[in-house]
Formats: C-alpha cells, structure tokens, sequence
C-alpha cells in the first residue's frame, strides 16, 4: 500500500464557509479539493478527504452533532435527554424537569412571569433588582 506523501493545508472557519459559497454548483468532492481537503499518495493518486471537510464545515457553522452536549457537566454520565414536551400532572401541576433549569441556567429563587397564549405558555425572567 503506497505511503501518502503531499497533504494540503485545508481551509477553516469563516474562510470555508465563505469559500464553500463561492464555489456554488461544484460537487462536495469537487468543494473538498478546493478547500484543501485532500491529500496526494506517492503514485499520484489524490484522496478526498470528504469526511474531514464535512466535520469542518459543521465546525465552522457552530452545528454539533455530538450525541453528548457541550452545555453538560462532563462527568460522563448518561442519563434522560430532555425531550421539550411535558405532560400535565394527574394534580393539576405543570412540572419543567432539571434538565431545563440546567440548560437555561435557572438558580434556585429566581422568579418568573408567566404568558398564556392560545395554545403556549412562556416563562419570562422577572429581572432582579439591582
């Protein structure tokens, strides 16, 4: 198996996505190659690095795919994922679980004014005094 020899400096962050416009119509191969995402075996041969081209555009778009989330606390423990729906107790009571208090950064005491709209309810912080 030949030993790869050439790697090209590929593209990163504002300057992929903004190349990746730029090149319109041309085929994600095609995209990738442009970007530098490919590299040159001693025979000559190229190959698309299409995979590490994709990650990179993701990165450079903000998007994460990673099926843990960045907002966690890293100790590496699985658990329920939170699923944006909630059901209405057998007691009348609306419960919003930790996983929510967590994500939007809720302490204890903090107050909030409620909305009802036709078929919503929003939660607006009541600001603290200062």
């Amino acid at each position: 198996m030949p030993r790869k020899r050439k790697q090209s400096k590929p593209i990163t962050g504002k300057d992929l996505v903004a190349k990746v416009k730029q090149l319109g119509d041309l085929t994600r191969e095609e995209k990738a190659k442009a970007c530098g995402y490919y590299s040159t075996d001693k025979d000559g041969s190229e190959r698309i690095k299409l995979m590490a081209f994709l990650n990179a555009l993701l990165d450079a778009e903000g998007i994460n795919l990673d099926s843990h989330s960045s907002s966690g606390n890293g100790n590496g423990r699985g658990g329920r994922k939170a699923s944006y729906r909630v059901s209405v107790q057998s007691n009348g009571n609306l419960l919003l679980g930790s996983a929510y208090t967590k994500e939007l950064d809720v302490k204890p005491g903090d107050e909030f004014e409620i909305s009802l709209g036709r078929k919503h309810i929003h939660l607006n912080k009541v600001a603290e005094p200062s």
